[in-house]
């Protein structure tokens, strides 16, 4: 059997069917990325696989730490791209059973036609025929995005950013649409307190307002939401270690805010409840406004202090935390349960460990408003692999609905990403094939032609009610 031939991980009729006939037919919604707006909306071209390819993708550079190649050839300034790839070649073939061994080839197979295997053998071969490509003035980011049709892009956006980008791209009539994400991180986290006070200052700037309390903190924050609101935003997304909670009045917040202009160090429970404080708000502000909040949860950040002076953040040295998260998870929905102001809230934790307990807290918090209000997210970072995707979809399904799952998205800063759709539709149409042939759902083509068709997209679509889409 040919390696990702047409059938890849679709062991029996059914699930043949079910991916030929109805997933892969299926429009993209990429609602959570990092793809660079700039990039979409100036529909730029690329200089050579490897930077397309290898800039910036921490996946990479781990599994090529990992195979032995010096730091100088994955993220240093001296070597070339050529010698970049040459280095992720003779990376690739000790990737087997990893995800990159897969993702590799399916992106040389979607993108670039060609079913060759990357190996230093390979290399040479592969690099000419793709930069060829590359090269064509027809391989751009709009043209990447029609080829996949991808309906939404939802970029990650700081809350002063001018959104200029996504507004020329919207009026442009492409019938894919780039939709911010609203992340007020910098914001929330204080634990830098020169950095809180220089993002502070600029967020001043964007108001024509002055910026000397909370309460101003707030409604310039609240001004920025409406802004992005207004601009096709209907999510705000959050990257933290671990749920925050500790309850924060109006006057314990003003006091902590004259702590942090003053540039006065928090404690770790002052920290924790401005956090609290912020996404309470945002959180309110949400649920008004129809948006849905993204709680990515569990990474230990940076965890090679050496390695981090040296290169920074996002550089491959990120890991999954081990430290309970329910009790304050609980502790933060339920103060805006309370109130009636929950917003509709998609869950993500880098560490499996925790699905089954955040699946099961979700169901505490379903309304019947809003079907599958509560949402267990896809398997992200370190466990968007094979295993981590059938972990989550096994959890969802034994303790919620897999029926009203949102499906997948990438997470990606690349545009060579969107193949992991694909991964995912593979996947799911493997497992419900192989439940109905073993027996364990009805083999009713009506039925299961909508399960597929909603995971992939509809549920999606309805759900996060994108404006025009």
């Amino acid at each position: 059997m040919s390696y990702l031939n047409e059938n890849f991980l679709l062991n029996n009729k059914t699930s043949q069917r079910l991916f030929h006939e109805i997933a892969a037919k299926q429009p993209i919604m990429d609602y959570h990325c990092h793809l660079d707006p700039a990039a979409l909306a100036d529909n730029v071209g690329f200089s050579n696989l490897s930077d397309m390819w290898l800039g910036g993708d921490h996946y990479k550079w781990r599994a090529m730490r990992a195979a032995g190649e010096p730091e100088e050839l994955i993220t240093g300034k001296d070597s070339s791209p050529k010698e970049k790839f040459d280095a992720w070649a003779r990376t690739v073939p000790q990737t087997v059973r990893n995800p990159l061994h897969h993702w590799t080839h399916l992106e040389l197979k979607s993108y670039f036609k060609t079913d060759l295997i990357l190996s230093p053998k390979t290399a040479d071969a592969i690099w000419e025929l793709a930069n060829a490509q590359i090269a064509e003035s027809s391989f751009t980011t709009q043209n990447i995005c029609k080829d996949f049709d991808i309906r939404v892009v939802g970029t990650t956006d700081d809350p002063i950013d001018g959104l200029q980008h996504h507004i020329a791209f919207n009026n442009s009539g492409h019938i894919t649409k780039m939709f911010p994400t609203f992340r007020p991180d910098k914001g929330m986290i204080t634990t830098d307190v020169k950095a809180w006070n220089s993002w502070t200052d600029q967020l001043a700037a964007s108001a024509s307002t002055t910026l000397n309390s909370a309460a101003d903190f707030i409604s310039i924050l609240k001004a920025r939401h409406d802004f992005f609101h207004e601009n096709g935003c209907r999510l705000s997304d959050h990257g933290l270690e671990s749920c925050p909670f500790a309850p924060c009045c109006d006057d314990q917040a003003e006091a902590i805010f004259k702590q942090l202009r003053a540039e006065r160090t928090l404690t770790a429970t002052e920290g924790e409840q401005w956090m609290t404080y912020i996404m309470q708000h945002v959180a309110r502000w949400n649920a008004a406004s129809d948006w849905t909040m993204q709680l990515h949860i569990g990474p230990i950040r940076n965890a090679n202090t050496q390695m981090f002076k040296r290169l920074g953040p996002d550089t491959g040295y990120d890991s999954m935390l081990d430290e309970p998260v329910i009790r304050k998870f609980a502790g933060f929905l339920d103060s805006l349960a309370i109130d009636d102001a929950l917003p509709k809230t998609v869950f993500y934790h880098i560490n499996p460990a925790y699905f089954y307990s955040l699946a099961t807290l979700m169901g505490s918090y379903q309304d019947g408003r809003v079907a599958g209000k509560m949402q267990l997210g896809s398997g992200w970072w370190h466990a968007d692999t094979l295993d981590g995707m059938r972990t989550q979809i096994e959890v969802l399904s034994s303790v919620g609905l897999l029926s009203k799952f949102v499906g997948m998205l990438t997470d990606s800063r690349s545009f060579l990403s969107f193949p992991r759709h694909e991964y995912f539709r593979r996947l799911l149409c493997g497992i419900i094939g192989n439940d109905v042939e073993a027996g364990l759902i009805p083999d009713d083509a009506e039925l299961l032609d909508q399960l597929v068709a909603d995971i992939c997209f509809g549920n999606a679509q309805r759900y996060f009610n994108f404006p025009g889409v």
